[in-house]
């Protein structure tokens, strides 16, 4: 039994949708891919496939065992063709999972940008802000905007996150600017649903000594981006990345307020299991993205706006 040959087969059965459309990809009798497929299940001792008279469903097991396996042949022609060549080009896929709003506004246009540098490789990307398992649902590695608990995950960072207590021009002139923070508590606020505590934002005041302060939340949603666009719309104040709003406080569409008190800082980073073999790929995507992002992000060139120009709540009309 060739388990290279069994284990491409078995990737290109699934890719294909059938034991007939594999072989007329590979050139080979259907008969010879199904012998390969009976080899490799009973070598595996599992059944990798849910077959029925017209459909073949891959089993939990086998779905795990076919990003595996394209990821351990991926990384089979990359050792080949980096041991050929003086220079070894970049080659194979790359599954990674991103945060929504950051990996749509900010990680996409570095992807595009590694992709030109090294347009072999194929980016297979999730953007869901849910918690992925990376060896469970065969991902090369995530991107995860979190303070880290300890974890089996190796972490690499790739940039400091900061927030900003904002809202529109229009509605702090109808509601007035909040002076300290116990006034947040008459304000209408706009806050994401998936925090454990809603009611509360918790900040650092300018002794560095954390307090918790009480809101009302006038507007809950899982999506910084639709909360971003409220503010801008004269809904309330809300407590957003600075990477989300930074270009609708350089246009004075939002308004930092509150700028004595800071919200906690957490930290964007690229993780990966240590059982994973970091294949050349991924290491030079991480070492990319950390060092496209050392400095500091130009998303927060804002703060440093408008902690030098404070302009007027409203501007009467002469």
């Amino acid at each position: 039994m060739d388990r290279f040959d069994n284990m491409y087969t078995f990737i290109r059965v699934v890719d294909a949708g059938s034991i007939s459309g594999a072989a007329e990809r590979l050139n080979v009798a259907k008969s010879v891919v199904s012998r390969r497929l009976k080899e490799l299940e009973t070598h595996l001792g599992v059944a990798l496939f849910h077959r029925t008279t017209r459909k073949m469903n891959l089993t939990e097991t086998g779905r795990a065992f076919y990003q595996q396996s394209v990821r351990i042949l991926d990384d089979l022609e990359e050792a080949e063709h980096t041991a050929s060549q003086a220079h070894g080009t970049l080659k194979g896929s790359l599954r990674i999972a991103l945060p929504l709003s950051f990996g749509l506004m900010h990680l996409g246009p570095a992807i595009e940008e590694f992709l030109h540098l090294h347009p072999q490789i194929e980016f297979d990307l999730d953007f869901n802000d849910r918690q992925v398992d990376l060896v469970t649902e065969g991902f090369d590695l995530a991107v995860r905007i979190a303070n880290l608990a300890d974890s089996s995950l190796i972490a690499r960072r790739i940039a400091d996150i900061h927030a900003v207590i904002c809202a529109s021009p229009a509605y702090l002139e109808r509601k007035g600017e909040p002076k300290t923070v116990a006034d947040l508590e008459n304000h209408q606020c706009l806050v994401y649903n998936l925090l454990r505590d809603f009611n509360h934002w918790h900040l650092h005041d300018k002794n560095d000594q954390q307090i918790k302060v009480r809101i009302h939340p006038y507007l809950k949603a899982g999506n910084g981006e639709f909360l971003r666009d409220a503010a801008v719309n004269g809904l309330g104040i809300t407590l957003l990345p600075t990477f989300i709003v930074y270009r609708e406080i350089e246009r004075g569409e939002l308004r930092p307020v509150l700028s004595d008190y800071q919200c906690p800082r957490i930290t964007a980073y690229a993780v990966y299991p240590q059982t994973r073999h970091l294949s050349h790929r991924v290491r030079a995507f991480v070492d990319f993205l950390a060092e496209r992002f050392k400095e500091t992000p130009y998303w927060d060139a804002c703060l440093q706006q408008t902690e030098q120009v404070q302009e007027p709540v409203f501007q009467p009309q002469s």
